[in-house]
């Protein structure tokens, strides 16, 4: 299901990963190849969630390789929490909901929290297409995701929207994982 209601992740223009996001793998370059490469570092952690992936993405209406991109991006698939938390203890789970935001419900790993991560996301995007309506359905559902990340008011732009997200690449480095999880079996 390359195609939710919320757009089609496949034809969403990307620069990818910055260099600062790129560092995390001690990578040198930037761009989409980088945040690929991320991506198949990150991808037999992320499968082991494959099917609770699958059944939060089909009751959200969400492609899949949205939910399995993020949890990417926010935790590498879980690698990097300890207890389920990031190193602040703000963040929590895979998607890495932030404590200071929303009560987080469920285990780190459980269908429960990537149900309450995907809403919150799925409140993003609607939330950037009332805001701007004008823009097409992927372009909402791109700025619903750096949202994701920095909040509705941080995007004011289509072309400056992650300005403020971490790695100031949090959209353009999420749908470049997406894409490529597209080519890899989600």
């Amino acid at each position: 299901m390359s195609s939710s209601i919320y757009g089609d992740i496949t034809k969403i223009e990307t620069t990818g990963a910055s260099e600062i996001t790129a560092k995390q793998d001690k990578l040198t370059e930037k761009g989409v190849d980088t945040s690929h490469k991320m991506m198949a570092t990150d991808l037999e952690r992320v499968n082991k969630y494959k099917a609770l992936i699958n059944k939060v993405a089909t009751a959200n209406e969400v492609d899949p390789a949205i939910i399995g991109a993020i949890i990417s991006r926010e935790s590498r698939g879980g690698n990097v929490l300890i207890n389920g938390w990031d190193k602040h203890g703000n963040g929590f789970g895979l998607m890495q909901v932030d404590r200071r935001y929303h009560d987080v419900v469920g285990a780190w790993d459980s269908e429960e929290h990537l149900s309450q991560g995907t809403q919150i996301l799925t409140g993003m995007i609607k939330g950037i297409a009332k805001t701007f309506r004008e823009w097409s359905k992927e372009q909402q559902l791109k700025g619903g995701i750096s949202a994701y990340n920095a909040g509705t008011k941080n995007v004011q732009t289509y072309s400056r929207m992650d300005i403020g997200t971490t790695g100031d690449d949090y959209a353009n480095d999420v749908v470049a994982r997406a894409q490529w999880l597209k080519e890899h079996g989600y």
